[in-house]
């Protein structure tokens, strides 16, 4: 028999060729995302975490007024039989020579619920009223002297000790002389109550923790989780879409209400901020447009300049020098603009070089010359420095000519000025700090707080305001920093900070 023919009838169909299935493709996304909504997942919000520490600290609670309330409870069922003893005793001692038949010391040991007594006096202890043996040596409790420890944890050696345990249990007398009285008392009836006790305790602890817990989260929810579910919303809706219209934020005093305030405001700052940097891309945009034709267009003008240089009309040569300074200007500050503009400095490319050249190199590009600005080197002999050589070069140029210009500006650009720009370099805590010093007349005090500010020139009439801000970018972008140290009317100094 083949394989076919030991299948059932209904089963013996043709096979088909095998055809790959045609499973919608949303299905299997679908049935993942099914399967995830309905896994059970832990609480992972506040309102969860908050309800379960609720939950946690009022059952600790109860179980705090439990405990000590079980210990409460078995010595004053121990202390009742104690002193229900003790009057049995004064009975007993109240007949003709003590002598009590058996019967009535049954009826007064039922009575008390004890199995004996036995009164101490002046070290001689006498046994006033026997019960029968005991199948266990009883368990030795002294209500005169315990520790606090030792008294939580008897009750719970009562719940869950043998049940033929007995208890023997000593304490000072109330109502007659003498050291102690003693009794021995099965812990069976003392289990019994004392489980009825805790389980009534338990619930009404519970109850008072339940109401307790549920007014505190309620409190809470109301107070701290509903405000916080509103600034989350309000953060979220505004990373999704800053230009969304903001909550209004409550007339709280106290610290939500506080920081729904400074959230809003904060906010609104970012809005403003936003649309000023929007407008200020489509601003710089359309600078880099006009930038990029203006320096065509001065291109023009200085090639227009070059041919009127060989023309012989002696007004054309009079207003030549004016109008090339001019054209120099405009092209110097187009190209400012247009580094300025760019989004950021490229990272430095540090190597060690050695500073008095990168410092000669400078000067020569600022137009340092001996018989006008000069320069004068302080340098240490072989002093290096960890740069990129040509940001460092940007640095250094930016500084000697703003010098430069000031100098020549307080002169009246006549013979271009006299005076020195001096750079001196010392190591200062892994710290290479450059300093460079002019004699020029200082910056005044209305720019000096914002001269590394953009478009704040303190350096001449050519300054165009942009160099010192690049330089310190290109200082920070390097981890160190340019700070501007004191100006005066006896120069000014700043200070070049690099790491070594």
């Amino acid at each position: 028999m083949t394989e076919r023919e030991a299948l059932p009838t209904d089963l013996q169909t043709p096979l088909a060729p095998a055809t790959p299935a045609r499973t919608p493709p949303a299905l299997p996304a679908r049935w993942s995302a099914l399967r995830r909504r309905l896994k059970p997942r832990a609480p992972d919000g506040l309102s969860s975490r908050l309800l379960l520490l609720t939950v946690a600290f009022t059952l600790a609670v109860a179980a705090l007024i439990i405990v000590p309330s079980a210990a409460s409870f078995q010595e004053r069922w121990l202390m009742d039989r104690l002193q229900a003893a003790e009057l049995a005793s004064v009975g007993v001692e109240a007949l003709p020579y003590s002598a009590v038949e058996d019967s009535t010391a049954e009826q007064l040991l039922s009575i008390g619920g004890v199995q004996s007594v036995v009164i101490g006096e002046q070290g001689v202890r006498r046994l006033l009223l026997q019960a029968p043996n005991l199948p266990r040596a009883p368990e030795l409790i002294d209500l005169r002297q315990r520790s606090v420890g030792a008294r939580l944890l008897d009750p719970w050696k009562t719940l869950f000790g043998h049940p033929d345990r007995s208890l023997r249990v000593q304490a000072a007398p109330r109502y007659r002389s003498g050291d102690l009285i003693e009794i021995l008392a099965p812990a069976q009836p003392l289990k019994k109550e004392l489980e009825s006790f805790l389980v009534n305790s338990l619930m009404m602890s519970l109850l008072i923790a339940a109401v307790a817990g549920g007014l505190l989260y309620a409190a809470l929810s109301m107070l701290v989780l509903q405000p916080l579910r509103r600034v989350t919303r309000s953060i979220e809706r505004f990373a999704a879409n800053p230009e969304s219209p903001a909550e209004t934020p409550s007339d709280r005093k106290d610290e939500i209400g506080r920081v729904e305030r400074e959230l809003a405001r904060m906010q609104e700052e970012v809005r403003q901020s936003l649309r000023s940097r929007a407008r200020l891309a489509a601003l710089g945009e359309a600078v880099a447009k006009i930038n990029h034709d203006l320096r065509n267009m001065l291109t023009s003008a200085q090639m227009a300049s070059e041919r009127l240089s060989t023309s012989s009309d002696p007004l054309v040569a009079t207003a030549l020098p004016r109008l090339e300074r001019a054209l120099g200007r405009a092209s110097t500050l187009a190209r400012n603009v247009l580094a300025y503009g760019k989004t950021e400095e490229p990272a430095p490319q540090l190597q060690k070089m050695l500073l008095a050249r990168a410092v000669a190199a400078a000067a020569e590009d600022a137009g340092l010359e001996p018989d006008g600005v000069r320069l004068v080197r302080d340098l240490p002999a072989r002093f290096t420095v960890n740069a990129d050589p040509d940001q460092l070069h940007r640095i250094l140029v930016n500084l000697m000519r703003n010098a430069r210009q000031a100098i020549e500006s307080a002169a009246g650009g006549l013979n271009k000025g006299k005076g020195a720009i001096t750079v001196s370099a010392e190591l200062r805590d892994g710290m290479a700090a450059i300093g460079v010093r002019d004699d020029g007349p200082g910056i005044p005090p209305r720019l000096a707080d914002r001269l590394f500010e953009p478009f704040v020139s303190g350096g001449g009439a050519d300054g165009t305001g942009l160099g010192l801000t690049i330089s310190r970018e290109l200082a920070a972008n390097h981890g160190g920093a340019l700070v501007l140290l004191d100006t005066g009317p006896q120069g000014t100094r700043f200070e070049l900070l690099l790491p070594q």
